[in-house]
């Protein structure tokens, strides 16, 4: 029987993502935000998870996707940051599904822009693609230290 990894999947802009499911602490619904003043625009706010204080990232904006629709509130998929967690806003939660190491491809050529960095390589599944998610890469901002808040 061959390697396998776990991933907890997500949609973007009709794009099927995955992130590995030992990188994410909680998938939770919608939380109310504080803005960030002079932040980065793919910085959405902050929320309080239990008394730690989080930055929310907006994957719409960070892969360069156009904004969400109006009313359409997003998702937080929380990802462990060394020590620390950062939510990444995603437009609905998927399944935790297992797919075999050995079906790992690099990313496809036709990927632009901060997706072309962000994604490290992709499954061929029976029914789409998914994007495996680079989630260090996806919470850097402006080339600084990744993001996070100790509270």
């Amino acid at each position: 029987m061959s390697e396998t990894k776990q991933y907890c999947t997500f949609l973007l802009d009709g794009q099927y993502f995955g992130v590995e499911v030992r990188q994410v602490q909680e998938v939770i619904r919608y939380q109310e935000m504080t803005r960030v003043p002079l932040a980065s625009s793919v910085v959405s706010g902050l929320i309080n998870l239990r008394g730690r204080i989080v930055t929310a990232i907006d994957l719409r904006r960070r892969l360069g996707l156009p904004d969400r629709q109006t009313g359409k509130l997003p998702m937080n998929v929380v990802v462990r940051t060394g020590d620390d967690a950062v939510s990444l806003l995603v437009d609905e939660i998927g399944d935790v599904i297992e797919v075999p190491v050995d079906r790992f491809e690099p990313p496809p050529e036709t990927l632009r822009g901060a997706a072309r960095t962000l994604v490290e390589g992709t499954y061929k599944l029976d029914e789409r693609l998914m994007l495996v998610l680079n989630t260090y890469a996806a919470v850097e901002v402006n080339n600084q230290e990744p993001l996070s808040k100790s509270a």
